[in-house]
């Protein structure tokens, strides 16, 4: 056993629940390692989980994403080694920690080339970037796309990399403030949706067409609008649930408004094996490593200021990425 800090909570509820404590982490089991944590992605999942949103076991850990070095091995692990400056993105639960204990084919090891910092900020948001634009919908050359928070912590890097890939990118904000952080990092057009209609400028900027593809991870508040904004034959993508979930939506309805796809992507079905992780992870690894993609770290806490973070990501106070530093 070895005692570290962790963030626990033992029913859901507002960032109050989430309390900081010392607890005994086991040695790790077989095909596990131990990683000592440098820094911690913050992430709108982990405000899912701490409300009831998404149900998880309790008492628990929350956080799923980390980047530092593996302390202590588990038997029969061949592929890292003690020292081995690693990152993980999918979990499992227990990243607000100083360490977790993690399955050693859930980790990736890291390039010279990124810092910690920047893996615990980019794993989890931008592996859900790299299967929004390379596999669920895959990104052309000439498509125009729309990406619902645009300056959020996936939003800037979705923005980057589809620019790359040749898209054009409309953008939506909710101020002046994120829509020019938007527009900094690649989008060609950032509408403001708390004052202008969504759908109809979409509408205008694509001669009437409309878009092949939505990424919306705000849900209850643009989900109708996001319809509305697709061509004909036009895939929804709703990633999350920012503002609450969606609204159920009738078959019926998709057809009439264009026979358009609806999916509700996780990163987890993406990354379910080992090898998709690997080639999921490296391709965003290389993409962040050529600079074509930044990572935006915009806001830094301490673990002890947890409850504070998860205020500021739920009140829509944070652009970019936000990491915690144990």
């Amino acid at each position: 056993m070895t005692k570290i800090k962790a963030v626990r909570i033992s029913g859901v509820g507002g960032p109050e629940v989430m309390k900081l404590e010392e607890i005994d982490l086991p040695a790790p089991a077989p095909g596990e390692v131990r990683v000592k944590h440098t820094a911690i992605g913050l992430n709108f999942i982990d405000t899912y989980q701490r409300s009831g949103l998404y149900p998880m076991p309790l008492p628990g850990g929350l956080g799923l994403e980390a980047a530092g070095v593996v302390e202590e091995l588990g038997a029969g692990v061949g592929n890292l080694q003690i020292g081995d400056r690693i990152a993980y993105g999918t979990g499992p639960n227990g990243a607000y920690a100083n360490a977790n204990n993690v399955h050693s084919t859930r980790v990736v090891k890291l390039p010279d080339a990124i810092d910690d910092k920047t893996a615990a900020a980019m794993m989890l948001k931008g592996m859900t970037a790299q299967y929004l634009l390379r596999q669920t919908y895959k990104i052309q050359p000439g498509d125009t796309i729309l990406i619902h928070a645009a300056a959020g912590g996936v939003g800037l890097i979705v923005c980057q990399w589809a620019k790359h890939l040749g898209a054009t990118v409309i953008g939506t904000a909710g101020s002046e403030e994120k829509a020019a952080l938007a527009k900094a990092h690649g989008a060609d057009h950032v509408i403001l949706y708390r004052t202008e209609d969504v759908a109809a400028r979409v509408r205008e900027l694509t001669g009437g067409v409309g878009v092949p593809v939505v990424y919306d991870a705000v849900g209850k508040d643009t989900f109708e609008a996001s319809l509305d904004c697709l061509a004909p034959l036009g895939m929804m993508v709703s990633y999350g649930n920012a503002s609450g979930p969606p609204p159920e939506v009738s078959p019926l309805t998709l057809s009439a408004k264009g026979s358009l796809f609806l999916t509700r992507p996780t990163l987890f079905h993406y990354t379910m094996t080992p090898e998709a992780l690997a080639q999921t992870a490296g391709d965003l690894m290389d993409v962040v490593a050529s600079g074509a993609v930044k990572i935006e770290i915009n806001q830094t806490y301490a673990l002890a200021d947890v409850v504070q973070a998860h205020k500021d990501l739920e009140g829509r106070k944070t652009t970019g990425a936000t990491v915690l530093i144990p």
